[in-house]
């Protein structure tokens, strides 16, 4: 018995590191953010139950809690974590605008990133600009579809490999192709972006020549889009998507799954892959919500941050309204926020019709004082404002083509933000009709559009557009800029009412889809 019990005790200890090791083995885990859009600062959050009924705001976010949630998950799994960043990260507020993003480098630099990717909007200063953020990181920014349009050359690399507790992961990065077009044309001028075409080759390459065990897709073109290639790759493992500011907190499966992390640095997607024999054997995803009640900030990343923004506190502290309601910027179809900048822009140019962009990015505003530095985050991109007078069979075209814009039955169709925001107008439609039929009905104040009548208009220009373009609609009938841009608009209309109140009219209305549309993929 006793020579029994040495031989089993012999096995135990013998086999014990490999049991061990099975039974306590730690999972990678794969972090990652994106639309951060420079809101470095804890801010007012608007939270809402996957089944749209239930909200609440709250303070969140902000890179020093951001950062907190990271070490602390890093320090649980030594060496096992990755932490990416899928774009649009140096444009969206005051400071980053004032600095083309170079306020932002020293605090990104500290924040344990490990690569990026860059997302539609940080070509806004340039492409020279861009270049030279990327150059003082000190993490890579990787991109398999943008090339240099003198040289032919990709500009950044397509595709990096990290080895993580024996396992190849290899990330690819990929980028709006639409840029050129989306943005205004002089942004990307310099880069040629190309399409999806060129993913599959790479991830065959990675597959067969570098041995990769895992093949992540890190992509900044939106989730119905990503959720539409996934269905056409084979050989990726998860699709880590950015751009439209998705909260996903269940995977979307098409061939692997494809998620997407919330925006404002609000949430911290986590990822997390267990291995068997180098290959995927469970996957777990979560959706963190970094609330300010739930995690504490970072001491030394939050004294960054105010060192990062110290420069243009005086400037951007400045009182200039008030709020007595919730402003907020979370719907496709029209947004409490986007009215109120909407109605500042037509009271400015004293038009009939005042149109604000279908912009995603911006926190909300709550009740209290609006400081300049609000009206950075509503309009990073402060241009002019521009009036015309377009006919109602244009205007009627425009939205046809915006509607399809956004809420094509095909993916590949889709374009841009979300919808156009008016002032003075109102559209019924059906976004389940054929494009192209999906007006219902248009009114210019309480009367229905007349197709041949010219209608006054104004909206923000948009640089390198031609001069007769208006807000995407072309061949405006004279049009003309103003010595008034979008702030100043903004500015007015706050000093000439002394408390703004949420508008509460309807003015864009689908009416087949719910009262509130918080997603163009699941339209909830």
């Amino acid at each position: 018995m006793k020579r029994l019990l040495g031989i089993s005790n012999f096995l135990f200890f013998l086999f014990f590191p490999l049991f061990g090791s099975a039974k306590n083995s730690q999972p990678i885990t794969i972090l990652y953010i994106a639309d951060s859009h420079a809101q470095i600062e804890e801010h007012a959050e608007l939270f809402w139950s996957e089944d749209g009924k239930k909200e609440e705001m709250a303070r969140a976010g902000g890179f020093a809690r951001l950062a907190y949630v990271v070490k602390q998950i890093k320090a649980k799994n030594p060496n096992g974590v990755l932490f990416l960043d899928a774009g649009d990260t140096i444009q969206g507020s005051g400071p980053a605008v004032m600095s083309q993003g170079e306020a932002l480098v020293p605090l990104l630099n500290k924040m344990e990133i490990d690569l990026a990717i860059p997302g539609n909007w940080e070509v806004v200063y340039g492409v020279e600009a861009l270049l030279k953020v990327r150059a003082n990181l000190k993490y890579p920014m990787i991109a398999a579809n943008i090339f240099d349009g003198k040289t032919g050359k990709r500009v950044f690399e397509p595709y990096l490999i990290r080895q993580i507790k024996g396992i190849k992961i290899a990330i690819i990065g990929f980028t709006d192709p639409d840029v050129p077009t989306r943005q205004p044309p002089t942004y990307s001028k310099g880069f040629i972006y190309k399409g999806a075409e060129i993913i599959q080759p790479i991830v065959d390459e990675i597959r067969s020549q570098k041995k990769a065990d895992v093949v992540i897709l890190l992509s900044h073109i939106g989730l119905p889009k990503a959720v539409d290639l996934s269905s056409t790759l084979t050989g990726i493992d998860v699709h880590l998507s950015g751009d439209t500011h998705e909260r996903i907190y269940t995977p979307v499966e098409k061939n692997h799954w494809v998620v997407e992390p919330g925006s404002f640095g609000s949430f911290l997607g986590r990822l997390d892959l267990t291995m068997k024999n180098k290959k995927v054997v469970d996957k777990k995803w979560e959706l963190i919500e970094l609330r300010a009640d739930r995690y504490k900030e970072d001491k030394k990343i939050k004294a960054l941050v105010e060192k990062t923004l110290l420069p243009y506190k005086e400037m951007l502290s400045k009182i200039v309204g008030h709020a007595d309601d919730n402003l907020f910027r979370y719907e496709v179809n029209q947004t409490s926020l986007d009215m109120v900048l909407a109605d500042a822009i037509r009271d400015a140019a004293q038009v009939e019709i005042g149109l604000s962009n279908g912009f995603r990015f911006a926190a909300p505003i709550v009740p209290g004082p609006i400081y300049e530095k609000d009206l950075w985050s509503f309009y990073p991109v402060n241009n002019r404002l521009r009036t015309g007078k377009v006919s109602g069979a244009q205007l009627k075209e425009f939205w046809e083509k915006e509607i399809e814009n956004v809420y094509s039955a095909d993916a590949k169709k889709l374009f841009g933000g979300w919808l156009p925001r008016p002032s003075g107008m109102t559209i019924k439609f059906k976004v389940n009709a054929p494009a192209g039929q999906r007006i219902q009905e248009i009114k210019i104040g309480d009367k229905l559009l007349e197709l041949d009548r010219l209608y006054t208009m104004a909206a923000c220009e948009r640089d390198g557009d031609p001069d007769d373009r208006l807000c995407r609609i072309p061949k405006v009938k004279e049009p003309k800029s103003m010595d008034v841009d979008a702030h100043e608009a903004v500015r007015r209309y706050l000093k000439k009412h002394k408390a703004i109140k949420a508008p509460n009219e309807i003015r864009v209305i689908a009416v087949d889809l719910p009262a509130h549309v918080r997603s163009q993929f699941y339209r909830k």
